[in-house]
């Protein structure tokens, strides 16, 4: 394989391959002496720390690569940044604002290209929220997570069709004009928070008001006030657990009492993004 653009890239048994290789502390050295592209057109803590330390576990040397330096469709097109990186490194890792800039990256190369974030799918954090969830419930087949808030993103996305892959059962709470509007059939859509979150085992929150929707802030802030994870909503579900993709902004989408409580996970969630990162990486360079 040589791309992981979005979790459709990981059916077949795929993503449960990512996963075990993520629970496997020595992966080698498939990157010994090469070179792995970071390219950000988004500034990011999490996914540049657990990116760049994913490399060097693998024994590679990360370069990071803000937009400016290449200029995506500016400076050169995609195309070009791509088969320029091509000829220095073995593997190009992108956190970009459209999608498509992926996908023409990876067609115009023969190196592995991975989706580090753009606005279609976050494929690495549905990995980490995966490999977070098998950690704390014991399984994925069957697990009902529940995310609350913003359904119509790049994470919600990626998580819907990972739970399609393993047999996790998902519901999405929030506004109806939020709904995640190409969700699968299997994944439930309610209005009612109480309502979604009921019987959970994981409750799944993230920001209201992400970057770019600036200009938004005051129609989102007033559409998802009811919908923050509280003490009162935890209380409904099946003693769940809290996750959070960070940044979180308590007060807003979650209260403190939450994110701090015994029941969140949102660290062990956070570190994942390494295991998982590294555990991407392997697989595309043909670890198994």
């Amino acid at each position: 394989m040589t791309k992981l653009l979005t979790i459709a890239d990981l059916a077949g048994g795929a993503l449960a391959e990512v996963l075990e290789l993520a629970e496997r502390a020595d992966l080698g050295a498939p990157l010994a002496g090469k070179g792995a592209a970071l390219v950000f057109q988004k500034p990011s803590a999490r996914t540049r720390n657990s990116t760049e330390m994913a490399v060097v576990q693998l024994g590679g040397h990360p370069v990071y690569i803000q937009k400016d330096e290449v200029g995506i469709d500016t400076r050169e097109t995609a195309e070009d940044v791509a088969r320029t990186l091509a000829c220095y490194h073995s593997v190009i890792a992108a956190r970009v604002m459209d999608h498509d800039h992926l996908v023409r990256m990876s067609n115009a190369v023969s190196i592995p290209v991975l989706n580090l974030l753009s606005d279609k799918e976050h494929p690495l954090q549905a990995l980490a929220d995966l490999l977070t969830i098998k950690q704390l419930v014991g399984r994925l087949e069957g697990v009902r997570i529940a995310f609350v808030g913003d359904a119509d993103n790049n994470v919600a996305r990626s998580l819907a069709h990972a739970c399609g892959e393993i047999g996790a059962e998902l519901t999405l709470a929030g506004p109806e004009a939020y709904r995640l509007k190409d969700a699968p059939d299997f994944v439930r859509q309610v209005v009612d928070p109480l309502e979604g979150v009921k019987g959970a085992d994981i409750v799944y929150t993230d920001v209201w008001v992400s970057m770019g929707q600036d200009a938004e802030t005051a129609e989102r802030m007033a559409a998802f006030a009811p919908y923050q994870v509280d003490a009162a909503m935890m209380a409904a579900t099946n003693d769940a657990w809290f996750l959070h993709c960070l940044p979180a902004r308590r007060g807003e989408e979650v209260t403190h009492e939450v994110i701090e409580s015994p029941k969140s996970a949102v660290w062990r969630q956070a570190e994942n993004r390494m295991h998982t990162a590294r555990a991407a990486l392997a697989w595309l360079l043909g670890v198994r």
